[in-house]
């Protein structure tokens, strides 16, 4: 092989190798030391109400309370204005665990600085962040590894999050509560 050939061969690998190195410095960094909410991301995602209530039934009732067989009329959902004051653990490990909102913001994850400290395999060191914006609670996964669950759907960018409504992280479920 020519000298030449030999350089860009050796060259080439050590790029090679320096992305690699850089590529798991990140990954290693962003578990660590999660990432912070930006109202830009707010804002330029315009969060999707994931946990918006689910409009009721009503019975239609006809002459001697028999039903009329009439198809079923929706009501109006009743949007819940109540503000949440604690985190309820309601499953997992740390099952009623009650987490007073005093902050605008909330930490969840396996390092022992977090605000809710999930002791599970399937948990990051800095999982997901809660954030209180206008008066609205918002939930932000931190790039982990097994993703955050409200009401069974996996959050990509922050979410408002209601009162009573189920977030999932691994083997923790919790909910705000008034």
């Amino acid at each position: 092989m020519s000298d030449l050939a030999l350089f860009l061969v050796r060259t080439g690998f050590l790029v090679v190798m320096w992305i690699f190195v850089f590529t798991i410095i990140s990954v290693i960094r962003a578990d660590l030391f999660g990432q912070r909410v930006v109202s830009k991301v707010a804002e330029a995602n315009a969060p999707r109400v994931v946990s918006a209530p689910i409009a009721r039934v009503a019975p239609t009732v006809g002459v001697a309370g028999l039903s009329t067989g009439a198809m079923p009329q929706l009501t109006q959902p009743q949007e819940d204005k109540t503000e949440p004051t604690h985190l309820v653990v309601t499953e997992g490990p740390r099952a009623g665990f009650s987490l007073k909102l005093a902050t605008t913001e909330v930490l969840i994850g396996r390092a022992k600085n977090s605000d809710l400290v999930v002791d599970d395999e399937f948990a990051s060191t800095q999982h997901a962040k809660l954030v209180k914006l206008d008066g609205e609670w918002l939930l932000q996964d931190l790039n982990s590894t097994n993703g955050t669950f409200i009401n069974g759907i996996k959050v990509g960018t922050p979410e408002i999050l209601r009162v009573n409504t189920p977030v999932k992280i691994g083997k923790t479920v919790f909910e705000l509560r008034a």
